[in-house]
């Protein structure tokens, strides 16, 4: 029998949008062109003025969202520390906190929930392990 993950009775989480996954340290968030558009029409601008204004080329090949000086996300309103592209957020965004990098080990999910205030949040929802591995599993 295969042994099961620590999460296996699910985790909790709810969305704060308080920005504490959108920034404070330099990164990549990858972005396909279907995203891009989605977020282009949900800014009103073109797709070649969203990308002039907020997208990188990585090795010359991979998109990713630019970021500020200081870590945050381009598309992060500092001072409401709200994303302008909610609705339409790339698949890595969405996927928060469900990463790898967070659920290998509970002490990785608390350091998460540090910046993050979803993150065993009491009203948040409980997801289960198959809506975890669910999550966990989309590509980005």
């Amino acid at each position: 029998m295969e042994s099961q993950p620590w999460y296996a009775d699910g985790l909790r989480f709810g969305c704060k949008q308080c920005g504490g996954c959108c920034g404070g340290a330099p990164g990549y968030v990858w972005v396909t062109n279907e995203e891009i558009a989605a977020m282009a029409n949900e800014l009103s601008m073109s797709e070649s003025d969203f990308v002039a204004a907020f997208v990188r080329l990585i090795r010359g090949k991979k998109k990713s969202l630019t970021e500020r000086p200081n870590g945050d996300c381009v598309l992060l309103d500092s001072k409401k520390r709200r994303c302008l592209v909610y609705e339409s957020r790339p698949t890595q965004c969405r996927t928060w906190p469900f990463w790898d990098s967070n659920l290998d080990r509970p002490g990785s999910w608390k350091r998460a929930a540090k910046h993050c205030k979803g993150c065993d949040n009491p009203q948040g929802k409980l997801y289960s392990l198959e809506e975890i591995e669910r999550e966990r599993a989309k590509k980005f």
